[in-house]
């Protein structure tokens, strides 16, 4: 276990986020995508909703970390759980250990507030990072984090020739979330299909519009899929404001209403949609545990790894 200082190292400095550094801080992301994927992949809204959510005191969850005037490191804290697991995303340029650690003391310490305020005997902190990050991991296992997670992060080629809307599926219907009660429905959907899933924490129908960004959402690409017999059995929710591809965030389909080929109808849906729309590229995020058959049901539709991601675990006590 190293020794925690809440000091930064000389040279560096560390402030608060605010509101107003969201472009500042979109700006190192994407350099460290670049570092780490080969591209830069960062929204800029996705990042002023990650300083704007409600459930985030950037005055003390949030972490700039300077050498000189430079942004040279960022990391955030929130707490979807109300208990003990917490949830924290750090990201630092090459050649600064001693100031990526520094703020993984400053994390860890909140993390132990937190879950403390929540009742909690001790903290368990979850963070992703790409499985060849600009971290050095030597260091991170030296602080007893350990990896508990592999998720894979898929991705296909479109094409608007070879690409088109599939036929209907016998018995299936498709309908958006135009309306605000199939956006609720969508909300519940999600949680009855993934409550099992690892990492997965309840969250309410507002709490789940503010993790969503629902302001700026479009609607329009969020699907519900009603089952003859079953009822509304299965939801694909998917955005398009990556740069460098459209994005699948969440396909789920009821157990009662697996095995008909619903999983596979969305998804070709969402091919033939963005394909149509002018996009060459879809991807998406799936937990490498084969018990879902997820993996499975993306790589026979022609979705290939494009790089890895873990999840780190610390627990520490309160």
């Amino acid at each position: 276990m190293t020794t925690t200082s809440l000091t930064p190292p000389p040279g560096l400095t560390v402030r608060a986020a605010t509101p107003g550094d969201a472009a500042a801080v979109c700006a190192l992301l994407n350099e460290v995508d670049l570092l780490e994927t080969g591209r830069a992949d960062t929204e800029l809204a996705e990042v002023r909703a990650d300083l704007n959510h409600p459930e985030v005191d950037l005055e003390r969850d949030s972490w700039l970390l300077f050498e000189g005037q430079r942004l040279v490191g960022y990391a955030l804290l929130w707490d979807e759980s109300g208990g003990e697991r917490i949830d924290v995303d750090h990201y630092v340029l090459p050649g600064r250990p001693q100031g990526a650690l520094h703020l993984f003391d400053l994390m860890e310490k909140r993390a132990a507030q937190r879950a403390g305020a929540n009742g909690a005997a001790r903290a368990v902190l979850h963070l992703h990072l790409n499985t060849a990050p600009t971290m050095d991991l030597s260091a991170l296992r030296a602080r007893d984090w350990r990896t508990v997670r592999r998720y894979h992060v898929m991705a296909r080629q479109l094409s608007a020739a070879d690409d088109s809307l599939p036929e209907p599926l016998a018995g299936v219907t498709l309908r958006d979330c135009s309306a605000e009660e199939d956006r609720r429905r969508a909300h519940r959907l999600l949680h009855e299909c993934f409550t099992e899933h690892f990492d997965f924490q309840p969250r309410s129908y507002p709490q789940w519009l503010d993790d969503i960004d629902a302001e700026r959402a479009d609607w329009s690409l969020i699907w519900i899929a009603h089952v003859d017999g079953v009822g509304d059995a299965a939801v694909l929710r998917t955005h398009d404001d990556r740069p460098s591809m459209a994005w699948i965030g969440n396909l789920g389909v009821l157990p009662e209403a697996r095995g008909r080929g619903i999983g596979g109808h969305l998804l070709r849906h969402a091919f033939g949609h963005y394909a149509q729309s002018g996009r060459d590229r879809i991807g998406l995020g799936v937990d490498t545990d084969k018990s879902s058959g997820a993996l499975a049901l993306y790589e026979r539709h022609g979705m290939t790894l494009d790089h890895a991601v873990d999840t780190w675990e610390l627990i520490r006590p309160v």
